[in-house]
């Protein structure tokens, strides 16, 4: 589990930030990425890196402002055109379905894979199955925002196939019980537990990653103990004003999130143009005094996700 960031500027494109767009690569895990947002320029910025098109299994949108979505129509139509045949299926807010679908028929386009929509208002779990289970909260900017959760199902344990040899133990249908921790009985009389032969459950690994915001409760929901915390940085220290005149955060507001969430670690993106790159250097520095475990997120930038075992 990787997150790889495509964009961190807000607003508009800078020669350094291109806009938002965060990808979590799952290819370890389902063989797929997930996009969160999709600044004009996505696509290029995808050109850049090791990702494949055809692999964005969802689209997750945190709010409708158009340094999130200009990329949608532009990167859906390429994605055709590039092996792309599995489904996708877009998550966002109110009115995600109408621009998509208006902006393909406008231009045109006609889609070579099917397309799904699931918009939501209120709060709650908008995607489960047995790997992955993602929810949603509202926050507070200028149009409708939210917040996404992805949690992970924990991880069984690994069968020590190695011990089970020595003991001239065969595989075969034993194996699969012993896995499922049952109880079993040889044809010698001996008796095998499951549990002596299954390592320890894993805790599944939890991701949030926030829209535009200012500081709000439901941002410390999302993220309590989170292994990551992706919050916007619009703003640096000491301009609570200027954040709050622009519905935004400061960085030092994402590291109070952090903080009262109880998080790993936090990631900061979404930064201002008026920002050069010392600059946000000496922000970082400056944030971490609250938070130490912050770090500020550069465009193309990868970060793994490690197993808790792994840290």
């Amino acid at each position: 589990m990787e997150l790889l960031f495509l964009g961190t500027g807000s607003g508009v494109p800078s020669k350094l930030r291109n806009v938002s767009s965060i990808a979590l690569k799952l290819l370890a895990e389902r063989n797929s990425v997930w996009l969160f947002d999709c600044g004009e320029g996505t696509q290029h910025q995808i050109l850049k890196t090791t990702l494949k098109p055809r692999k964005i299994e969802k689209i997750f949108i945190t709010h409708m402002h158009g340094d999130h979505i200009y990329g949608l129509p532009g990167l859906l139509s390429s994605r055709g055109f590039q092996g792309g045949e599995e489904p996708v299926t877009v998550y966002g807010p109110k009115g995600i379905t109408r621009y998509i679908q208006t902006s393909l028929r406008f231009s045109g386009t006609r889609l070579t894979y099917p397309i799904y929509f699931v918009e939501f208002e209120d709060e709650g779990v908008i995607f489960e199955d047995h790997q992955f289970k993602v929810s949603v909260k509202k926050l507070q900017h200028g149009l409708p925002s939210y917040g996404f959760r992805i949690e992970e199902a924990d991880h069984e344990g690994a069968l020590d196939a190695e011990k089970l040899k020595e003991m001239n133990i065969p595989s075969g249908p034993i194996y699969g019980r012993l896995k499922n921790k049952e109880v079993v009985t040889l044809e010698d009389g001996t008796v095998l537990d499951g549990n002596d032969f299954v390592g320890q459950t894993q805790e599944g690994r939890t991701v949030t990653i926030l829209g535009d915001t200012i500081k709000h409760p439901n941002s410390v929901a999302l993220a309590k103990n989170a292994d990551i915390l992706v919050h916007e940085g619009t703003f640096g220290p000491g301009e609570d004003t200027l954040a709050r005149e622009y519905n935004h955060s400061t960085t030092t507001q994402a590291a109070s999130v952090a903080k009262e969430a109880g998080v790993d670690r936090l990631l900061l993106t979404h930064f201002s143009s008026r920002y050069l790159y010392k600059d946000l250097k000496t922000i970082e520095k400056e944030t971490r005094q609250l938070f130490p475990n912050t770090f500020i997120m550069q465009d193309l930038q990868e970060v793994s996700i490690p197993l808790k075992k792994e840290k």
